[in-house]
């Protein structure tokens, strides 16, 4: 050939005027480009390329051998364009020898409207057995030409190493037609091959024992198999330690042997690749790095820890050359695909003979489908469930049977359907077993037309039957019909039968679970399309398993309305810290986390003969990284430490050595020579610090060395020396020497992160960090609050990507990225204000699967990720908050516990050296305040808020815990009140301000009660004027009398005057009854018998007051009170003989009854409640009484008292009576 041919057959390359020779480094040697200006020189390297395509615009050949070069650019049109442009078209070049591509480049045909916009592009050694080029394992095209005339080149990110190279078209201009001028860049690559047989052959490589060996070794391999088993490297290492490198169903396995196991024993260190029996080259790498192995299996990276140093590597015998057997796939790759061949013969009118080879990932799929010879048939071979199951539609279907099992496993299975002499046989694996018989009525032949992966719709046109089953998406490989093998490349050459949408000699299947994109232990499974993570008993959630289910510390629980009690917290979020549990106690001014270990009892040391020490070591609940990640975050941490003593020294000795030390910090710990309550160092016990040891010239008690029993104990706080890991004890055998020991759990307060915050004043106001790394997966939460409108919360910036979350609107919240696939957003929307100065939580996550938004409670907002499209995040630019690069629509407000991938960024610190930006951010009252209950109130702290419940009847961290006792019919509380300040006019000091106004015009009263007495009294308040409140409860003979008004309804009891000079307020018996009705005093004097709670008296807590402060406050108590949890809800039994009810009243000044007793009864109406002899039910109901309607006051024989003005008690100053 010569340059200047006037009449072109392929045009491969670019139109230019010197020949292109890059370097290696940058984008490799020029391997193939056509049309040359005057390039004698290299046309017979150019000639030793082949090209070959599917169909030329000149004629119908299906392949082209044949190269002609230009000398001048006007010669006429140049490059390849395919007869019919469709997507079954390619073009392929054989580059003559094993080659290492780098980059590719596409231009246009010349001087038309012909070039492709998007392509894909197939390697491969033989010419067979294509596989796709994919970007990021994922995206498979690649970006074409825009015109005919720029060249659109792209460097591939790994290197292609291959012989061929296959261009399949995807879509063109669609005003012209396929065109191209293609370009290749590389270097030649050449290595040596070893063909193992699969038998007894082996390769061993010695290593020589010596001095030179170093701390790292590496032995560095490819191969390529179409065998799913085998060994592939045996290394030995010293006292029978063996390690191999193993394929087992198409997986590399790293497994451990030792010669005391059996030979089938092994323990798997770890397990890497899959689908590694695709006859594609495969990149191994087994490194040992001092005391760990790093195993490589193409880009992905497991590390273990290394039993043995290795001496032997032994790999199979040796041919220096690689057999290639031919075995031509076919890909099914969407629910248009088929394959449509010629059925049986009129020879072969006895029966039915096919087979072939499939691998998929879906549980479901129609395989094989055939129309009977004699018309009104049909055969379906289909999976479902992940077995294979045959159907047969003749005059109605069939029983379907089902051999095989667990067919999706991604691995090839040999399916062989037959039919002779009226037998029925269909087998799976057949030298696994699975075989199924069965003996149809009718001949089972098939028609003219077989269908692999399912039907054409023009052959379904006028069918009886429809296909009831999802499409085949997997491969299939080795057809037979008629035990005639089936020659896909004349398929492909539409020399035989038909297809839609095949891709033909290659296998497309893609392990989406290796490596898995799960995250922390979650299970993968997928489809052919997708992957699934399961994320169940994980302690993660999320489409990979990557945000964490739990909070972050006790202080994060809290402020979600907890109250005391073990949660699993995770102090690193979605980091790769598991969660832990432990206990949270959440007192009214601290929350305490809890971490116990395996001894926090005090214990005796008892002395082994002959062991001058005593060592003790403590295991935790927690692992290593979750203990010092859980001290690390929190502001104070804690733990006991002490020594019970009876003549055995701790610290000092004559010659200043310790007799006994512990080990304490991270790791083992290190040796500490001080005692709780000491400083780091000191050598000292707490009474050293203080000085007030039992003997001064000694700084412990226990240095002492008396006979009498003393102690040395104190708290440890310094973080860095803590946790406690072990303790020695030294001075134990001497006679008469004894010691006891405790060391108390591990406690910490305060969460550093939670309430790490910073405030923004003004729009342009930001902070800024290094750039977010959250390439594949990133999650980014945060609180906020504000009364601005919109703003952006945080931004960062790639060259093109980016990601964003802002506040949009008042009541909306985005979140906003691009990965390259373009702009997407995911949105929630608020029904009330964000803006309304609380705290809002914001989680954000975007993975390769999804990303979602949640805000406070609201339902998730998710986007789902392109099937096949970019998913590496890539940043550049600084990591903006409060504000934009662009100092644009900056957010004003606060920014709270700011996580991104469970990373605190330290907001308070940044906020301190950035003007417009202050540190912390005040104000939580607002948020958290209606976690105060029971007339609990918020008080604000510097980090967070605490209920004051001085207030309230109840306590706790939320004011939420019932204050209850066990009354006994001689307890008697007495809360008295100070006498006012006109009845002590002898009194020189004036009245306090808690008891100056004792003149009350309306009485709060409730009460929570337990009991089985009746009648008993309740409570009795007396006044200075003889007058009295009494709350009781009444019963005669065996009629019981409960009180019942409507929820949400308060009940006033009202009289003409008021309830003047309050002197005290009597739980239980009543000693002093001379001014009570007879009935009255003789039920005061029976006491009450059974539990009373939450008592409250208008802002008095009488019964909190005795048992909490009893020596603070102005009660008496006489007989036995014990403070118990009977009052709570959950301690109510119900089968005790008990009724349980809430009493509140409140009584008014305004004057509507003039009688002087007044009676009222109200009976509880209990529906559903089944009352027995045996059984009597109990009940705890609360009443808020304001109005009562339809009370009637009655006379009845079963009250003793009746609304009758009994003159005897009535006095001059009108005493008034009030019995609820």
């Amino acid at each position: 050939m010569r340059a200047g041919c006037e009449r072109v057959c392929v045009l491969y390359g670019f139109l230019t005027r010197s020949a292109r020779v890059l370097a290696c480094e940058l984008s490799g040697a020029l391997v193939s480009s056509l049309l040359l200006q005057n390039s004698n020189a290299i046309h017979s390297f150019l000639l030793t390329r082949t090209y070959f395509i599917s169909s030329n615009l000149d004629g119908n050949l299906i392949t082209y051998i044949c190269i002609f070069f230009y000398s001048h650019l006007s010669a006429g049109a140049g490059g390849w364009s395919p007869l019919i442009s469709d997507k079954y078209q390619w073009l392929e070049v054989d580059l003559g020898e094993r080659t290492k591509i780098t980059a590719v480049a596409t231009q246009g045909r010349y001087g038309s409207s012909d070039w492709l916009t998007s392509y894909l592009l197939m390697f491969s050694d033989t010419g067979h057995n294509w596989k796709q080029y994919r970007q990021e394992d994922s995206i498979g095209s690649f970006p074409g030409n825009s015109n005919a005339d720029s060249v659109v080149q792209y460097k591939l990110q790994q290197a292609a190493i291959a012989r061929f190279l296959r261009l399949i078209p995807l879509d063109w201009n669609p005003s012209g037609r396929i065109g191209l001028r293609l370009e290749t860049y590389g270097c030649p690559y050449t290595s040596d091959v070893v063909s193992l047989n699969g038998g007894s052959s082996s390769l061993v490589y010695r290593l020589s024992p010596g001095p030179w060996r170093t701390s790292k070794e590496v032995v560095s391999l490819k191969f390529k198999t179409l065998r799913n088993s085998g060994m592939l490297l045996h290394a030995e290492g010293q006292q029978g330690v063996s390690l191999s490198l193993e394929l087992e169903r198409g997986k590399l396995q790293l497994l451990l042997r030792k010669v005391k196991l059996p030979s089938c024993s092994h323990n798997r260190l770890t397990s890497l690749g899959s689908l590694l029996d695709d006859q594609h080259w495969h990149h191994v790498v087994l490194e040992q790095r001092n005391a760990h192995l790093n195993l490589t299996v193409d880009k992905n990276t497991e590390r273990v820890q290394c039993p043995e140093q290795l001496n032997n590597l032994d790999m199979g015998n040796v041919t220096f050359s690689c057999a290639e057997p031919v075995s031509i796939a076919l890909t099914f790759p969407g629910p248009q695909s088929f394959l449509q061949l010629p059925g049986t013969t009129t020879s072969s009118l006895d029966g039915v003979s096919v087979g072939f080879q499939f691998r998929t990932w879906n549980r479901a799929g129609l395989l094989l489908t055939f129309g009977l010879l004699q018309k009104g048939g049909m055969v379906w071979l289909y999976l479902s469930d992940a077995r294979l199951r045959l159907q047969i539609h003749k005059g109605g279907l069939s029983p379907a049977f089902s051999p095989g099992a667990a067919l999706n496993d991604g691995q090839w299975h040999s399916v062989d359907l037959t039919c002779r002499r009226g037998r029925l046989t269909i087998s799976v694996d057949k030298e696994e077993g699975g075989i199924a018989h069965a003996t149809p009525s009718f001949p089972v032949t098939t028609g003219s037309q077989l269908f692999f992966g399912g039907k054409s719709d023009s052959w379904l046109i006028g069918e009886e039957c429809r296909n009831p089953f999802e499409t085949f998406q997997g491969c299939m490989r080795l057809l037979t019909v008629e035990n005639q093998p089936v020659d896909p490349i004349m398929v492909q050459q539409r020399l035989l039968g038909n297809y839609s949408q095949l891709l033909i000699d290659m296998c497309g299947i893609t392990d989406r679970c290796s490596p898995s994109r799960c995250e922390h232990g979650g299970r993968c499974s997928q489809s052919w399309t997708v992957f699934h993570c399961n994320c169940s008993d994980t302690g993660y959630s999320g489409a990979t398993c990557h945000s964490s289910v739990y909070e972050q510390s006790c202080e994060a629980y809290k402020h979600n309305g907890n109250t005391s009690g073990h949660f699993y917290i995770d102090v690193d979020g979605s980091g790769p810290i598991k969660p832990q549990l432990v206990y949270c106690n959440m007192t009214e001014k601290n929350t305490w986390m809890v971490l116990p270990h395996n001894n926090t009892e005090l214990t005796r040391v008892q002395p082994s003969p002959g062991v001058s020490q005593h060592s003790v070591h403590f295991d935790y609940s927690s692992q290593e990284e979750q203990l010092l990640a859980a001290i690390s975050q929190s502001e104070h941490c804690e733990q006991e430490l002490s020594y019970h003593c009876r003549k055995s020294r701790l610290l000092n000795t004559l010659e200043g050595s310790p007799f006994s030390w512990w080990l304490g910090g991270p790791g083992q710990g290190r040796v500490q020579t001080y005692w709780g309550g000491a400083h780091p160092g000191s050598q000292q016990c707490a009474c050293g610090l203080q000085g007030d040891c039992v003997d001064l010239q000694h700084y412990c008690n226990c240095d002492a060395d008396r006979l009498e029993w003393t102690e040395d104990s104190g708290l440890l706080t310094h973080k860095d020396t803590l946790p406690i890991r072990s303790l020695v004890l030294g001075d134990i055998q001497r006679p008469g020497s004894e010691a006891a020991y405790r060391v108390g759990p591990l406690r910490c307060h305060g969460d550093k992160n939670f309430w790490n915050a910073a405030f923004f004043d003004k729009e342009t106001s930001y902070l800024h960090f290094p750039t977010f790394h959250g390439e594949l997966s990133a999650d980014i939460s945060f609180l906020f609050k504000t009364t601005g409108s919109s703003g952006v919360f945080l931004e960062n910036l790639g060259i093109k990507d980016f990601i964003r979350i802002e506040l949009s609107s008042s009541t909306q919240v985005v979140f906003s990225f691009d990965v390259g696939n373009g702009p997407l957003e995911v949105r929630v929307e608020s029904s009330v204000p964000l803006n309304d100065n609380r705290w809002h939580r914001v989680r954000a996550e975007r993975n390769v699967k999804e990303a979602s938004l949640r805000l406070d409670e609201l339902p998730v907002a998710t986007q789902e990720a392109p099937a096949d499209g970019h998913f590496h995040l890539q940043l550049n630019s600084q990591l903006f908050i409060g504000g934009t690069a662009s100092r644009q629509k900056g957010f004003r407000g606060c920014i709270r516990s700011l996580q991104l991938n469970g990373v605190t960024l330290d907001l308070e610190e940044r906020a301190k050296i950035t003007p417009g930006v202050q540190p912390g951010c005040p104000g939580h009252c607002s948020s958290y305040g209606s976690l105060c209950q029971n007339q609990g109130r918020c008080v604000e702290r510097a980090n967070g808020f605490q209920c004051d419940c001085s207030l309230s009847a109840h306590v706790g961290v939320f004011c939420q815990t019932e204050v209850s006792a066990s009354f006994k019919s001689g307890t008697s509380v007495i809360y008295t009140f100070k006498e006012p300040y006109e009845l002590s006019r002898n009194s020189s000091a004036l009245p306090s301000s808690i008891y100056s106004d004792l003149t009350l015009r309306g009485e709060n009263v409730s009460l929570s009660f337990r009991t089985n007495q009746s009648p008993a009294l309740l409570l009795y308040v007396s006044s200075y004027y003889r007058e009295y409140l009494a709350l009781l409860i009444n019963r005669h003979g065996t009629r019981d009398i409960f009180f019942f008004w409507k929820e949400l309804e308060d009940f006033n009891l009202t009289s003409d005057g008021e309830f003047n000079a309050v002197k005290s307020l009597v739980l239980g018996r009543v000693h002093e009854s001379d001014d009570l009705d007879p009935d009255l005093a003789r039920l005061a004097s029976l006491g009450f018998t059974g539990c009373l709670s939450v008592v409250h008296f208008n802002a008095i807590s009488p019964l909190k007051a005795a048992l909490l402060h009893p020596d603070t406050s102005p009660v008496i108590i006489t007989g036995p009170l014990v403070q118990s949890n009977c009052g709570s809800a959950a301690s109510a039994n119900p089968y005790a003989a008990e009724n349980t009810h809430h009493l509140s009243g409140k009584k008014g000044g305004a004057s509507s009854v003039q009688s002087s007793v007044i009676a009222v009864v109200i009976f509880v109406v209990v529906t559903g409640l089944a009352i027995t002899a045996r059984f009597l039910y109990q009940r705890k109901e609360t009443y808020r009484n304001q109005q009562v309607k339809g009370v009637q006051q009655e006379n009845s024989q079963d009250f003793p008292f009746n609304n009758q003005a009994d003159s005897q008690n009535v006095s001059s100053e009108n005493p008034k009576e009030y019995i609820i």
